[in-house]
């Protein structure tokens, strides 16, 4: 029964994905009849499908706090893949990835589709994705990054990196610090992470094999961050968002980082 339970879920998340494909494939017919593809267009249908792929998932989701009223720059740790359909449900959002995600089979044009912004690593394009960034923002569209850089097991943060935060300086808008916490029998998740070298079929394939977990959402305060700089900017989210997941703050600033290309997320 229980193996029978997994393929059923399983199966679910392909028609979800299945019914993403055509819906991409829509908006690039709009495209090309150009009737339509605008960012807005891409962020509301990327959150249509954000919220059936979170319904697939063994997870109950509970939500913390208010949704911010006007655009922000949301910055959040990162635990794994389920964070995008999982945060991106909430509102019309656009993503930074990294590059190899635009690759990947069918995940990456999805991805594509929805409007997310691809950055190489260490390739040094990191002015041009800030400039997309904000020009993003300025057209009064919400982004959501992970300034880990990386996936974590959500046991404790990693530096927020600070690059990428100009983006928000220069267009004037908040930060919108946003926590996400897995687990399971009252304890941290082991099995939602996805780290190391995790591979994404096996992932999914160990979800399902369990029972649900439960994911808490916490929206925290939005940050200002006129005249702030970067640094300064990326330790104040950091503190936010440590002290929600672990009722503590870190014991020192942020280093300010060198002028190099971002490190992007894992699984975004």
């Amino acid at each position: 029964m229980s193996r029978l339970r997994s393929v059923l879920r399983v199966a679910r998340v392909l028609l979800v994905i299945v019914a993403g494909l055509a819906l991409g494939s829509l908006v690039a017919t709009l495209e090309r009849l150009r009737l339509g593809g605008s960012i807005g267009l891409r962020q509301r249908c990327s959150r249509w499908f954000m919220a059936r792929l979170s319904n697939a998932l063994p997870f109950r989701v509970t939500v913390h706090g208010e949704l911010p009223r006007e655009p922000m720059l949301w910055v959040c740790n990162h635990v794994s893949w389920t964070d995008i359909p999982l945060l991106g449900q909430l509102t019309p959002l656009s993503f930074l990835s990294k590059a190899e995600v635009r690759t990947w089979p069918i995940a990456g044009w999805l991805a594509h589709k929805a409007g997310t912004l691809f950055i190489r690593r260490g390739a040094g394009d990191s002015r041009l994705v800030q400039r997309q960034m904000g020009n993003l923002l300025q057209q009064g569209r919400a982004l959501l990054i992970f300034p880990e850089g990386t996936t974590t097991d959500g046991r404790a943060l990693r530096t927020f990196h600070g690059r990428l935060l100009s983006s928000a300086i220069d267009a004037g808008v908040a930060l919108q610090p946003v926590a996400i916490e897995y687990r399971r029998a009252g304890a941290p998740d082991s099995i939602a992470p996805f780290i190391g070298d995790d591979d994404l079929l096996s992932h999914i394939r160990r979800l399902f094999a369990h029972e649900q977990g439960e994911v808490h959402i916490h929206l925290l305060a939005p940050i200002a961050s006129s005249g702030k700089e970067r640094a300064a900017l990326a330790f104040e989210a950091q503190a936010a968002v440590q002290q929600a997941l672990f009722g503590a703050l870190p014991e020192s600033p942020a280093v300010p980082e060198p002028a190099t290309a971002a490190s992007p997320a894992k699984a975004a």
